[in-house]
């Protein structure tokens, strides 16, 4: 075992324990527990998104697809900055107007109801699990490496920490360590990119040279079509990728942590700049991999280059360099996956346990205990999970997730924001048909049937890795004809009131009652 990658593990850990102990005596209230009672900054929760957002596949994965497969593996972090757009313009404001702790809170403003609550709450667990597997199995085999420590070992590791910052502090922990991993990301990975810079006298062209030298790719390195020479695969990935982010539930809870509207578009420019500013720094860091590491060494440890960051790290600045960014990438892994949790653990012990099970009357002192047991069984049940898949390849799960939010939680928010006509039946139908087409489709598809390591060795009805372009249209259409189809006049006529509320913050309804 490295002493030095241990004693930077160990004080990233002790740093956020301290966080977690601090967080803990503020998270007396589940207004508290669930959204740090709206305290953060727009600032502070533009980066905590920015932590929640950039996973292990954005640090690891995209450093590593650009340094195999060139241009290609630069169109993934177009698709994930271009992505917020999306929710800025349309999603943002209305679902902090209209929801106080998750999704199901925006969507049963227009249309509530014990079943579309469930819905939404199934669907918001769904995808944060299948969020939270591929991230935990990034980290076991990640401290496996550096540490020399058995995989269920590292896991074990990583889930019980995840399970301590949640249960413990709530989304106050869940933020700051978040914001820490953000500070500590990109003031790493920007020293990494000056000292690659530094190495080629500041220029990019004579970097460029060196990569084209390096790279089996060669003069081909900058041109398109080595990661997916189908072009409809592509397509199909990065139409995922810039709606799925509108959809995903640990992102758009975070629209609840801050006060009012103004600091929910601050939180979004934020995050856009930090997330920008990540990606442009990736480029170069997948740039100098392959020409100061090389092809044939990236390559050898994993095909897929995951591990190009630290080996370039340890290129440059020695096993210090190396420890520094794994504990960077481990922090990244530990913040996003305390997110997925929150995110759960609200879908459940808000959503099922407080509104479906209890039917809104019990204690605060219940809801609170209830939110912390169900935040330790969400923990439990995806390290198990993470352990039980560790020989099987999960990386697929990520552009799933996208896949899956796309298809079922962005049509029902648009529609139900926007939409006069649209109605529960049309909720209903929509979030059920993006579900189910969408996990049909992982199944029938070559991540699961592959003649060549499939999980199952028959050749995939649906050739399509990322099928993204057949799941988002039908999860569309089903919200789109359960609403024409079942036409209810009473949801139409207190759409004017909803949208008010939606835009301006204005409860007309409740106005005049009072």
């Amino acid at each position: 075992m490295n002493i030095t990658y241990l004693l930077f593990f160990l004080c990233i850990v002790v740093c956020t324990l301290i966080i977690t102990y601090w967080a803990a005596r503020q998270s007396k209230t589940t207004n508290q527990f669930y959204i740090a009672a709206g305290s953060l900054t727009g600032t502070q929760n533009g980066m905590a998104i920015a932590g929640d957002y950039i996973s292990a596949a954005s640090f690891l994965g995209i450093v590593g697809t650009i340094a195999i497969n060139g241009f290609d593996g630069f169109l993934y972090a177009i698709g994930f900055l271009v992505s917020y757009l999306i929710v800025l313009f349309f999603i943002a404001e209305p679902v902090h107007r209209l929801g106080k702790y998750s999704l199901g809170d925006v969507i049963c403003a227009r249309f509530p109801s014990y079943k579309m609550r469930g819905i939404m709450a199934v669907g918001a667990l769904i995808i944060s699990v299948f969020y939270m597997i591929p991230q935990l199995v990034a980290a076991g085999l990640l401290i496996r490496l550096l540490l020399d420590i058995n995989y269920s070992a590292s896991v074990l590791i990583i889930g019980i920490l995840m399970t301590i910052y949640v249960v413990f502090g709530g989304m106050f922990a869940t933020s700051w360590v978040q914001i820490v991993k953000t500070v500590l990301l990109l003031s790493g990975t920007f020293l990494l990119a000056l000292i690659v810079l530094s190495r080629f006298n500041w220029s990019i062209p004579n970097l460029l040279e060196q990569v084209t030298l390096g790279s089996p790719l060669g003069n081909q390195f900058s041109l398109p079509g080595h990661l997916f020479n189908n072009p409809l695969e592509t397509l199909s990935l990065h139409l995922a990728l810039i709606l799925g982010t509108a959809g995903l539930p640990h992102i758009l809870i975070r629209l609840f942590t801050v006060r009012n509207t103004v600091e929910v578009r601050k939180s979004l420019l934020t995050a856009s700049w930090i997330i920008g500013a990540f990606y442009l720094i990736a480029l170069v860091l997948g740039l100098g991999a392959v020409a100061l590491v090389g092809f044939e060494e990236l390559v050898m440890l994993d095909p897929f280059g995951n591990l190009a960051a630290p080996l370039l790290a340890e290129s440059l600045g020695g096993d210090f360099l190396m420890a520094f960014i794994a504990a960077i990438a481990f922090t990244t892994i530990v913040a996003v996956v305390a997110g997925l949790v929150i995110s759960a653990t609200t879908a459940f012990s808000h959503d099922i346990y407080f509104h479906i099970i209890k039917k809104g009357n019990t204690s605060e002192k219940k809801r609170l205990r209830a939110a912390r047991w169900t935040a330790f069984f969400i923990g439990l049940l995806s390290t198990l999970l993470a352990l039980g898949l560790r020989n099987m390849n999960v990386t697929f799960l990520v552009s799933l997730t996208f896949i899956v939010a796309a298809s079922s939680n962005l049509p029902v928010l648009l529609f139900t924001i926007y939409w006069r006509r649209f109605n529960q039946t049309g909720a209903i139908t929509g979030m059920i048909s993006g579900l189910t087409v969408s996990l049909l489709l992982l199944f029938l598809g070559p991540h699961v049937m592959n003649l060549d390591g499939g999980w199952i060795s028959i050749e995939a009805v649906i050739p399509l890795y990322n099928p993204g372009i057949i799941a988002i249209p039908a999860g569309f259409l089903g919200a789109y004809l359960g609403a024409i189809l079942s036409q209810n006049k009473e949801d139409a006529a207190s759409f004017s009131s909803f949208y008010l509320q939606a835009q301006t913050g204005i409860d007309a309804r409740r106005d005049r009652s009072g």
